[in-house]
């Protein structure tokens, strides 16, 4: 099936229980055994099977299988924001001791939780620049358990390109784990171009309505975790946690998606709500058709700025030289480049919160992939953690304002835009 049709039809065609076209919101903590051995069996993962809503449950159960799908993963694990999702990916394989390589291009949250966090817990990030790939493998050595990027950096928009990482990454047998929160899979499936693990924070896009919170990690399988035992003794080695299971010996191309479940999930808890679920699900079916808009209006978007004399700089990938719109041209398959538009307005911080003020349309918010148009001055909020030189190396000046546009007619987004610039 094509993408469109998989939003709407992948998964379980009806509830089993009644029928329902679609499926309901079980609204439950636990579920009834049916006999002493089946709780055993399932509590020794022996048979897969409901719990206790922290791992699982039927409602977060469909959404799972619908992301799955959408990505060609062979499974997937949702979780309670996107932020779980990539701590809980990292850990799953990363103790104290290790490190990882990753783009120095993240979201905020993102950089500090790699900068800051996880060094407090022994877990070491070292950032490059992600244009040369080879720089990955310059950072590694032998306590390297992954590489790290997003498909499309927030707020810098110079694309990961995925597919020459993958071979690095290949070739010095680590996984490559990409976020594809701001492309999304209608416009990118990471799997496709050589990712090995895709991490989601589908409270934007996926959701798209701003309603809820939800992460999702999905794996492509192909990842062969046992070629190189020593290198990943978490997920190799017997686990004290849970009788002494073997990974990888017990669940082959499941070994990852199974480990985080059972220790990630069970033992931290940050599971993804039924209700939360159930509007995820709900937004995959307009997916594609969200985007469709959110990519032909923030072109539109870009082109207006990029003639206007109070800016100085627009970061779009349709307006760049330096290769980027022909790797997203490539990864994205066609002329959709994201919702995601940043503008350095001449005048630097002043400037930038001037605008962002003035706007009357748009959204002041700290949040992207709404419907709505929204805008933020990320030196001063979202990346205001970030130490100076490390916000300039990711592109972001005193002056950027990132947008995130909507779905409204371009003409009104244009004038809102228009009038606030002219405040400066």
């Amino acid at each position: 099936m094509h993408f469109e049709t998989k939003a709407i039809h992948s998964g379980q065609k009806c509830d089993p229980s009644s029928g329902s076209a679609i499926t309901p919101i079980h609204q439950n903590v636990s579920f009834q055994f049916e006999s002493a051995e089946q709780a055993s069996n399932r509590f020794s993962l022996d048979e897969f099977g409901q719990i206790y809503s922290r791992m699982g449950n039927p409602t977060v159960d469909h959404f799972e299988e619908r992301m799955a799908a959408l990505d060609d993963g062979v499974g997937a694990v949702a979780l309670a924001s996107g932020m779980t999702a990539v701590a809980y990916a990292v850990m799953n394989i990363c103790k104290a001791g290790d490190n990882f390589v990753t783009s120095r291009n993240l979201y905020g949250g993102v950089s500090n939780l790699f900068m800051n966090i996880f060094k407090d817990y022994g877990i070491e990030a070292r950032f490059v620049d992600h244009e040369d790939p080879e720089n990955f493998r310059r950072a590694m050595d032998d306590k390297t358990k992954l590489f790290f990027g997003e498909v499309l950096p927030n707020p810098r928009l110079n694309v990961l390109p995925i597919e020459d990482i993958a071979k690095v990454a290949k070739d010095v047998g680590v996984p490559l784990i990409v976020d594809n929160t701001c492309a999304t899979p209608a416009l990118c499936r990471p799997i496709e171009h050589g990712a090995d693990i895709v991490v989601y924070s589908a409270t934007k896009y996926i959701g798209g309505h701003a309603n809820a919170m939800a992460g999702v990690v999905v794996d492509s399988g192909n990842f062969d975790w046992s070629q190189n035992p020593d290198r990943f003794p978490m997920i190799n080695q017997p686990d004290p946690s849970l009788h002494g299971i073997e990974w990888v010996k017990k669940f082959d191309k499941l070994a990852y998606l199974v480990k985080l479940r059972a220790t990630m999930l069970r033992d931290f808890g940050g599971c993804l709500a039924p209700m939360n679920a159930y509007l995820m699900s709900q937004g995959l079916e307009t997916l594609s058709l969200r985007m469709e808009k959110h990519c032909t209006n923030a072109k539109k978007v870009a082109e207006f700025l990029q003639n206007h004399p109070k800016v100085g700089h627009v970061i779009y990938p349709s307006l760049a030289n330096d290769g980027t719109k022909e790797l997203a041209e490539k990864q994205f398959g066609g002329d959709h480049y994201g919702a995601l538009v940043g503008m350095d307005v001449k005048g630097g911080t002043v400037a930038g919160k001037k605008v962002v003020e003035s706007l009357k349309m748009f959204y002041h918010v700290a949040h992207i992939g709404d419907v709505r148009s929204m805008a933020i001055h990320p030196a001063s909020t979202t990346h205001s953690q970030i130490p100076s030189q490390e916000r300039l190396k990711a592109g972001i000046t005193d002056g950027y304002v990132r947008l995130c546009i909507g779905i409204e007619h371009p003409d009104d987004i244009i004038a809102d835009l228009s009038q606030a610039l002219d405040k400066i």
